[in-house]
This record gives C-alpha cells, structure tokens and sequence, in this order.
C-alpha cells in the first residue's frame, strides 16, 4: 500500500515541520479504556497509557500534567463540561498516530482527549465542536506551538457489540470495563481481520462504505464550513456506519484550529479500504498567516 504510506509519510512530515511542543490528540475509544460503568462524552487525560490493543504501542504518554489540569480548568469556564482522568488508558486510536507520525507515545508532550463516539447515548456534533473551539482559544493565546490532532474513520460499521444486543458476557464486560482474556482479545482481533475479508468480498451484513458522504465532510473540514456540521444527526451519521460517529474526534480538532483563525487545508488523501472495514483520510492544515 505505497500510495497510503505515502499520505502517512506526508503527515509525518508536516508534523516535523510544525515540531509541536505540545500534541493535543482527539480520539475516540472501542471500549478498551471507557466503558458504560461511567462513560462521559468527552474525557482530558492529565495522566494517560495505552492499552496496547491490535498490535499498537503500550505504554505511558508524556502528558504534561500541569497544562493539562489548566487547560481542563480553561475548557470548564468556556462551558463545555470536561471530566479529566488521572488514570486515562487509551487504545490504537491514540496510540497509532503518535506511532506513525513520532515513532513512539512519549516522543513529544501529549494532552490525550477522548471523544465518545462508540456508545450510546450520543451528543449532537455542535458539541464535539464546542469542545474543539475552547481547547483551540486556550491555546490562541498562549506561546506553545501546538499540532491538534483528529483520529478516527470516516463511513465505517465495525463489528463492535451493542450493550442492548451483546451476549450476556460481552455486555458485563462493556459495564464493567475488566481486562480481555487472551482468548477473547485473539477473536476480536481475527473477527475482525475476517469481517473485513468479507465485506471486501461483498459477503458482510456490514453497512458499506459510502466515499461519497467521506469526501463531502472532508469537503467542508477544508472550506471551514464547521457550523454546517451541526445540522448532521446522528440518525444520519449512523446511516454510514456505526463508526463514523467518529467524525466527532476531527471535528473537534478542525474547531480547534479554526479558534486561531481561517485555515488552509495543505494536504489531502482519501481512500475507502473495505479490508480495514473503513474509509480512510489524511489532511493537514495550518492557520493562514
């Protein structure tokens, strides 16, 4: 997969050129970290490490503690309630980028912020973009050079359980959060490897990818229309997959560029990959000066 490599290789360079002090990194969870035990809409880890889910790096993350509290205390008083965690674990979604793009989880100082997109109920976009919007001021005014990450696909429906259809023990466990057995964690890893066989087969009950619907939000990501995407339901969104409630993660961190003012989208890359069960993006942007 050349032509992928080459879009993540042109995110790694563009986050060496920006050579952030800080890394803000939206991302949602697949019930590895958060669980319905308590599960809040967004979460800010002040200490945070990574589950090591599919194959992805475990381990702690630089997060620098003190920032964080302060920017949590910042995003309170703009009005977007945000719990914080100081025992956050995180999974690929996090983990994967910060590999791909630094080569490691504690190469750079890392503010981890969770974005609900997984279990229901779900809030409308307006606020994943508030969210955004607040992170995004707190920084506007302070000296830092930040790289605001959003992690996520776009149109996808993965085999996750719902708890309302789960088997008994899969929903205690969507509760309870406790650990996979290495049985459970191999058949979630081969489920998953082979539902992605069949829907690229044409032979998955899985919904479809829809690269329309991927291009037409990456469309207004980059004419910053992000108020627009407050009109999208959740009805809508789930219409393309019960993933591409992620969308949520990019929306925040495109809310939180545009606090600073108008941007300009420099790259762009799109493919659907039906083996992966989702369509794939990579862009970067920066403020236009």
């Amino acid at each position: 997969m050349a032509e992928g490599g080459g879009a993540v290789g042109a995110a790694r360079d563009f986050a060496a050129t920006v050579d952030p002090d800080v890394v803000v990194i939206f991302a949602p969870d697949h019930f590895n970290g958060f669980f319905y035990r308590q599960m809040p809409p967004f979460c800010l880890g002040v200490a945070a490490r990574a589950v090591g889910d599919y194959s992805s790096l475990a381990g702690d993350l630089a997060v620098p503690s003190g920032l964080a509290r302060e920017l949590a205390g910042a995003v309170l008083a703009a009005g977007v309630d945000l719990p914080v965690s100081h025992l956050m674990e995180v999974d690929h979604a996090t983990a994967q980028p910060l590999r791909e793009l630094f080569g490691s989880l504690d190469a750079r100082p890392v503010i981890p912020v969770f974005v609900n997109a997984a279990a229901p109920p779900l809030g409308p976009l307006s606020r994943a973009r508030a969210l955004g919007a607040a992170i995004g001021q707190f920084f506007a005014a302070r000296d830092e050079r930040v790289l605001f990450v959003g992690s996520g696909g776009i149109s996808h429906d993965p085999p996750v359980p719902a708890l309302d259809t789960a088997p008994a023990p899969v929903a205690e466990r969507l509760v309870s959060g406790r650990p996979l057995t290495a049985e459970e964690a191999e058949r979630k890893h081969t489920g998953a490897v082979a539902e992605g066989e069949r829907l690229a087969a044409g032979t998955s009950d899985r919904m479809a990818l829809t690269p329309d619907w991927d291009e037409a939000f990456l469309d207004l990501l980059a004419t910053g229309k992000l108020t627009e995407l407050d009109g999208w339901s959740n009805e809508e969104i789930g219409r393309h997959g019960g993933g591409a409630h992620e969308i949520r993660a990019w929306i925040a961190a495109y809310a939180a560029l545009a606090a600073a003012g108008p941007y300009e989208v420099g790259y762009r890359y799109y493919r659907a990959i039906p083996e992966y069960i989702a369509g794939f993006a990579v862009t970067t942007a920066l403020p236009v000066s």
